[in-house]
């Protein structure tokens, strides 16, 4: 047995995230375990398409067991983002390999560039907040100066999977982990990129057609994926950030200072421009009123979904509590007979079981019940509350 992890998000899952899963399982894994994001998504926004759908499918498209990152990760710089599923992976106690795209596609140089990352971080801070005071964003100051130490790991910072890689391999060497990187040169479309490219397509372009009806994009996703978000559009179950605008312009209003003060990965003055900006009629106006260079308008929208949900930054102290399992087939559950007692934290399916695992454990639950029902919100049908305590997983046994 062999078994691989998968960091992602699947929003949706394209004929990319196919290659890599085929490509992983060319390498030699056996089993591949997903650590996937819930119903919010890491560049701020909400999933496509429900989380317990998006890893069914992803289950029918070569995965065996789907882990749900915590909604405090999903909406979590690239660091925390990388360290908490990380460490779901580490603490399942039986993952032999990190499988992970790139652009660069070389493990070594990825290593190269967090070394000078690691040293700009240690001994170039005030080179780095004096390009930030210029009005730049951390990701850019770090990028500039890593660019003076290494010309090369400079180009890589510069490409947004190799920046995730990056983190990827600093959480495995915090952690000590055994797991051995290994990396999949990405193909055909750019990321983000609005044209498709030998037979791929970015899953904002996908997304992008999805919700404004556009259609053209079927070619790029695997079959199954394209029935499943063709009739979500006709059931109106295709989650719209837009929708949740009069929730987000309510939560502002109302919100103290302190409260503000007080969300996840909050920075210095920008509590104040959130706290100021409460008079904003349109979330359009919300974002564009914070927005500055320094704060890239992903950050800006994860600050306010997690400052809708309540993550705290007392939440993002320590790691997952627990791993939720939110799809699996008949490997999926060798996995889990594998890490029978090997893990170290509880992996399970009932959220509400988990919760009452320790006081942590509740917290994250209850967070994860709350992020679920403003999820609700955010499709054309809107669903009853409580979805997430009462959710029945299926094993898949085809």
């Amino acid at each position: 047995m062999k078994v691989s992890g998968i960091i992602c998000e699947y929003n949706p899952f394209h004929n990319g995230h196919l290659y890599h899963i085929e490509q992983t399982r060319k390498n030699g894994a056996t089993h591949i375990v997903c650590v996937m994001s819930g119903n919010f998504v890491q560049r701020g926004d909400t999933a496509i398409m429900d989380k317990l759908e998006r890893a069914r499918l992803a289950v029918k498209c070569g995965a065996d067991l789907v882990v749900e990152l915590p909604v405090a990760f999903s909406l979590a710089p690239a660091e925390s983002f990388a360290t908490g599923a990380v460490w779901l992976l580490k603490s399942l106690g039986v993952v032999d390999e990190l499988s992970f795209g790139s652009e660069t596609g070389d493990v070594l140089a990825l290593q190269k560039a967090l070394s000078a990352t690691e040293e700009a971080s240690k001994y170039m801070v005030d080179e780095i907040v004096s390009i930030m005071d210029r009005g730049y964003t951390y990701p850019r100051a770090l990028a500039s100066v890593v660019d003076s130490i290494d010309e090369n790991a400079g180009k890589i910072l510069a490409s947004p999977n190799n920046l995730l890689a990056v983190e990827y391999l600093k959480a495995l060497k915090k952690f000590g982990c055994p797991m051995t990187p290994f990396t999949i040169k990405r193909s055909g479309a750019d990321h983000d990129s609005p044209e498709a490219s030998g037979g791929f397509m970015s899953a904002s372009s996908v997304r992008e057609r999805i919700l404004e009806g556009k259609g053209g994009y079927c070619a790029y996703v695997p079959d199954v994926w394209a029935q499943s978000l063709r009739e979500a559009a006709n059931s109106g179950r295709i989650g719209d950030l837009r929708r949740l605008e009069r929730v987000i312009l309510y939560k502002v209003r109302t919100a103290s200072m302190d409260e503000i003060s007080q969300v996840s990965d909050m920075a210095s003055g920008l509590d104040s421009r959130i706290y100021s900006a409460r008079m904003a009629g349109s979330l359009e106006e919300l974002l564009f009123t914070i927005k500055t260079k320094r704060f890239t308008m992903a950050r800006i929208r994860r600050i306010i979904l997690s400052l809708l949900i309540g993550i705290t930054r007392e939440d993002m102290a320590g790691f997952p509590p627990y791993g939720r399992i939110l799809a699996l087939n008949e490997r999926g559950r060798e996995v889990l007979a594998y890490a029978k007692g090997k893990a170290t934290i509880p992996f399970g399916t009932s959220l509400a079981k988990l919760a009452e695992k320790n006081k942590k454990a509740g917290r994250y639950a209850f967070l994860e019940g709350r992020a679920s029902d403003i999820y609700g919100l955010s499709l054309d049908t809107i669903t009853s509350a409580q979805n997430d305590f009462r959710a029945k997983i299926i094993i898949d046994m085809e």
